[in-house]
């Protein structure tokens, strides 16, 4: 008789066991301040974008995909030519974050790692096109004008890519060798 029961406790054991374990890879949990966006392996990529909480899916069907959302940092060093054909060197810090309904396209057309494709091309870009407006002497002078105009710019350019831009400073302003130089043995010279 006690055989009889320890087995029937065995396999209820047993069948919990299972159904915990389906149970438990049928939920995924989105963070706060992250989103996800879920691949169905018969319909790829859900147009849908699940918030913060504790989720369903159908396991081994469908297969979230977690985006961080909040703004992140990124440093992006650049050297290029101001109008006098001076090299410049200039570091940015960008913080960025996608838009949380963008996410799907952004998956999809770009992939996870969107902020390593993306900015580091679009910002070479444009600090390029804004710094060759301006000469050695007016990007120190004019600083504040060459900040506001790159950061006006890449806020635009980010925008078609599905990425907010909350700040863009430049922390680093460099000029070549030869125009250091030249400087130095100016302010000497006074």
């Amino acid at each position: 008789m006690a055989a009889k029961v320890f087995e029937s406790i065995g396999k209820f054991g047993l069948a919990l066991a299972v159904a915990g374990g389906v149970v438990n890879s049928a939920l995924y949990n989105v963070d706060a301040g992250h989103r996800a966006v879920i691949f169905d392996r018969f319909r790829g990529v859900q147009d849908i974008v699940v918030g913060e909480g504790t989720h369903f899916l159908i396991p081994w069907v469908q297969k979230p995909i977690i985006f961080d959302c909040r703004s992140r940092p990124r440093n992006v060093p650049v050297i290029t030519g101001s109008k006098d054909l001076q090299n410049v060197n200039i570091t940015l810090r960008i913080l960025f974050r996608p838009v949380a309904s963008q996410l799907p396209r952004i998956f999809t057309s770009i992939g996870e790692d969107y902020d390593e494709r993306v900015l580091p091309s679009i910002t070479t870009e444009i600090l390029k096109s804004v710094v060759a407006r301006f000469d050695a002497g007016e990007l120190i002078t004019q600083r504040e004008l060459v900040s506001r105009q790159v950061s006006d710019d890449l806020t635009e350019r980010a925008a078609t890519f599905g990425l907010i831009l909350d700040d863009v400073s430049l922390t680093h302003l460099t000029f070549g060798k030869e125009f250091t130089e030249a400087v130095e043995a100016k302010q000497k010279s006074l």
